[in-house]
């Protein structure tokens, strides 16, 4: 994104080859560093994005059952006993730690409609302190909702109750189904977001949808059609991980005062 700056002098270079901003023509400064836009790309913000990838492709790298959505008490104990601890791990790089991802991209991606959205007559347009809102108050949500799932997995991984291992592993799916529609929300949200490119967009818009579908699945516990969340999952890590990689690029941009 290319901001016009008055008063900027560009393109004057003193008897030294560089010009006014300190650079030379080599597009290094006096330092000899390269400078301008084209920065880091994994910034704290963009190791947050990529995290939340590795800890989910990592989860779903882990052998641990995964017994159908009505299945009973009995059966859900028995799939289980022998692997509490992959179980466990598993909840957490699935549901655990990407709650903290979801949290952290979800405050980024408000302060950015806030700070870079689209302008108009000197103030930020109302549709995208809008978006700023939803895209914050949807990602907190999924993110409390992935904790409790991780709270529930860990319950789940140590209980040998059919009675209590039976509600458990029901709320968790519908917990999941919850979840997916808090996304749909904010892939919409980021959808309507100028700060964001055209192709981070449109995966907000196809998240959105394949998300929602995936959402009503889960709630309804519809395990004929559970395998709907796996283009949803992949759009879902595309988009954290583009929005965290991306908005972390333009703050640094803007730390150091790039065009």
């Amino acid at each position: 994104m290319t901001i016009n700056l008055p008063g900027r002098s560009v393109g004057i270079r003193d008897g030294t080859g560089r010009d006014g901003t300190g650079r030379d023509g080599t597009g290094r400064d006096g330092t000899g560093r390269r400078s301008g836009r084209h920065g880091r790309w994994l910034t704290g913000l963009g190791a947050v994005g990529v995290g939340y990838s590795l800890s989910w492709i990592a989860g779903l790298s882990v052998s641990a059952p995964s017994p159908a959505f009505g299945a009973s008490g009995r059966q859900i104990v028995a799939a289980f006993a022998g692997h509490g601890a992959a179980l466990a791990t598993q909840f957490a790089l699935t549901e655990g730690l990407p709650a903290a991802g979801i949290a952290v991209v979800a405050v980024a991606l408000a302060s950015a409609a806030r700070a870079r959205g689209q302008i108009t007559a000197g103030q930020i347009t109302a549709g995208q302190i809008t978006a700023g809102r939803f895209a914050l108050a949807s990602g907190l949500t999924a993110a409390i909702i992935s904790v409790l799932q991780f709270g529930l997995g860990l319950l789940l991984a140590t209980t040998s109750s059919p009675g209590t291992a039976q509600l458990a592993y029901a709320a968790v799916n519908r917990m999941d189904g919850g979840k997916m529609l808090a996304l749909a929300v904010l892939g919409a949200a980021g959808a309507a977001m100028t700060p964001l490119p055209k192709w981070l967009r449109i995966t907000g818009i196809a998240l959105a949808v394949s998300i929602a579908v995936s959402g009503v699945v889960y709630l309804l516990l519809l395990s004929s059609l559970a395998a709907a969340a796996g283009p949803a999952l992949v759009l879902l890590l595309i988009f954290i991980t583009g929005c965290g990689i991306i908005i972390g690029m333009q703050n640094g941009a803007a730390s150091r005062g790039d065009s």
